[in-house]
């Protein structure tokens, strides 16, 4: 039953323990409220996330699924199997190239260096507040091509939708989280209207063209944007947070990387591991069957511990060592099959840019109170620090 204990934010603070001893079991399975079977070794979670024939993501098959469902009903590419998932994903595909992607590098280094700029003669900084959920939304919004007034809108309604994963599923969403995802979606109703007046080289306006072909409805072309902001910033937040921890928590690695900054994507790719920023997914079991000797039904949720997964002994040489030149690392941080992350590719590179520019300007980092616990954001499967503040100077 440890699983269920993991609401708690004193477990949530250090979950690996708990998924440890998960792992030294069949795969845990509950009832109530709700039949579920949670997976939490490599081999198996790997197995239910690649084979959606038998593991479905289609979001409205289920009361849990309908919690989460921030699409009014439309089809994303989180929660659909193909063919519909394939015909979504083709359309935004193009935009996530990693040419497309690469050529974003300048920008996001100039925000970065914006950012950073406004903290350097502090002192100390907030690396959540200042710098990691700001980066993202910034990127994602001019992606989008929101104006820059309502960055700090978008930022707030992530936060309260996000913060809702946090309930048990069988528990109503709380008021807030409501209340900024019909605030959010009519914000983008809007400028979907805007755009089609006013057409210019953003995601919305290519998004509403293949609307207007007949290859998103409505519906799916506001869902999908709902799911870029949420998608798109809150992992890449996670990743700067957690990753800048892990290494003033393993000052070694940190001197490492400084003196070696060619092991930057190696490091980004440890941390994901380490310390992942998604924590684990939901499947459906589309049929009977069983693992390791575990049997489960139709309708059954099928829990997926990716963070789990990743410090699997029998997968991980030393699962639980911070080490930032690990080699192979074939962590699950991002999904694995036809839902593999889209956004992988970005969030590396804004990853990358944002610690290499902190490693740069500010050669002192450490916690500002080392005794002081460290609070993390109300969310079961994404993983986040809520503040984060560092010394500097």
């Amino acid at each position: 039953m440890q699983f269920l204990h993991l609401f708690d934010p004193d477990v949530r603070a250090n979950p690996y323990p708990h998924y440890r001893l998960l792992q030294k079991a069949p795969p845990l399975k509950f009832s109530t409220p709700i039949s579920a079977v949670i997976v939490s070794r490599y081999e198996q979670v790997e197995d239910v996330l690649t084979d959606y024939e038998r593991f479905s993501n289609h979001r409205h098959e289920s009361t849990p699924f309908r919690q989460l469902d921030l699409g009014g009903g439309a089809a994303t590419m989180l929660g659909a199997d193909p063919p519909v998932h394939s015909r979504l994903r083709k359309v935004v595909s193009r935009d996530f190239t990693p040419r497309r992607i690469a050529s974003m590098a300048p920008r996001i280094s100039e925000i970065t260096a914006g950012l950073l700029d406004e903290v350097a003669a502090r002192g100390q900084f907030d690396v959540i507040t200042d710098l990691a959920d700001q980066l993202p939304v910034l990127v994602i919004a001019e992606m989008l091509g929101i104006p820059s007034e309502r960055h700090r809108d978008f930022k707030a309604w992530s936060n309260a939708i996000i913060a809702s994963s946090a309930v048990p599923p069988h528990m109503p969403r709380p008021p807030e989280s409501i209340a900024a995802t019909a605030a959010l979606r009519q914000f983008l109703a809007g400028e979907i209207e805007r755009r089609r007046n006013d057409p210019g080289p953003d995601l919305i306006s290519a998004l509403i063209a293949s609307h207007e072909a007949e290859v998103l409805s409505a519906g799916e072309l506001l869902a999908f944007l709902i799911l870029l902001l949420l998608a798109g910033n809150e992992t890449t937040t996670n990743l700067i947070g957690n990753g800048l921890l892990a290494l003033v928590r393993h000052p070694g690695q940190l001197a490492r990387l400084r003196r070696d900054p060619g092991l930057m994507a190696s490091a980004i790719e440890e941390m994901l591991r380490f310390d992942s920023p998604i924590q684990g997914a939901i499947r459906l079991a589309r049929q009977p069957g069983s693992l390791d000797g575990v049997e489960f039904e139709p309708g059954t949720l099928m829990v997926v511990l990716l963070a789990a997964a990743n410090r699997d002994p029998s997968m991980f040489d030393r699962p639980d060592v911070f080490d930032i030149a690990r080699d192979p690392n074939e962590h699950l941080a991002f999904g694995r099959g036809i839902h593999f992350c889209l956004g992988a590719q970005l969030a590396r590179l804004e990853g990358s840019i944002a610690l290499e520019s902190v490693l740069e300007r500010f050669r002192r980092l450490a916690l500002v109170d080392p005794q002081s616990p460290l609070s993390y954001k109300g969310s079961l499967f994404l993983r986040g620090l809520a503040a984060l503040p560092l010394s500097i100077d």
